[in-house]
């Protein structure tokens, strides 16, 4: 069986309020709330994202304003924004990328919480 492709919020779509569940997503638009996701969000270069994220795996490239939680690993590319305080085992910053807050690695992840 194939893997399900993922989820795309669009350039033009600006969503407000809390998104949950499983699955990849990737945003290209606007989101501003609670993201709360089992799998890996990708922000785009064209993202802008002022929410808290839990998710297993975070890819910024885009905008991202708010804390992280992430139970595998969170990368900002050299593209990426990022304000808010990151809580995950491996963080990846890679350089030209912009970051404004605190790392912590050294964190087990709450059982339950993904």
């Amino acid at each position: 069986m194939a893997a399900e492709p993922p989820g795309v919020i669009g350039k033009g779509i600006s969503i407000r309020g809390n998104l949950s569940g499983g699955g990849d997503l990737i945003i290209e638009g606007a989101v501003e709330g609670q993201i709360s996701l089992k799998n890996h969000l990708t922000i785009e270069e064209t993202g802008v994202v002022k929410a808290d994220i839990e998710a297993e795996r975070l890819t910024i490239k885009g905008e991202m304003n708010g804390n992280i939680v992430a139970s595998d690993r969170v990368a900002i590319l050299a593209n990426g924004r990022v304000v808010g305080d990151i809580k995950a085992p491996v963080v990846v910053v890679e350089d030209g990328a912009g970051f404004k807050g605190s790392i912590d690695m050294d964190v087990p992840v709450p059982d339950g919480l993904l």
